[in-house]
């Protein structure tokens, strides 16, 4: 029976492989990481700008006005009451652009 031992040349170096690696690293950051990031940022100034009085929909599709900001979240007011939520729990600003107002249309 024969056996046959596969070596490798000694003057062959590592750099390809290092270099594909490095390439795949960037194009992870731009493809996934760096929108990613852009996203967050967006999310962070959009809570840090909202106030009282705006409408606005939540995570879970409720929508209502902000009556109050707390340290500790938001009170928001619906038809059937105050509900406090958390600034992350906020999803957009209710536009009248984007959902008009049915009572403003009526006159």
């Amino acid at each position: 029976m024969q056996t046959i031992f596969l070596q490798a040349t000694g003057g062959e170096s590592m750099m390809p492989t290092l270099i594909m690696f490095g390439l795949f690293f960037v194009f992870m950051y731009f493809v996934m990481l760096r929108p990613q990031m852009r996203k967050q940022k967006q999310e962070q100034n959009f809570q840090g700008a909202l106030k009282v009085g705006q409408r606005v929909v939540t995570t879970s599709g409720l929508h209502g006005r902000i009556a109050q900001i707390q340290e500790d979240g938001i009170v928001i007011e619906t038809l059937s009451g105050k509900l406090k939520f958390e600034k992350s729990a906020i999803s957009r600003e209710f536009t009248a652009a984007r959902f008009p107002d049915s009572t403003e249309d009526k006159k």
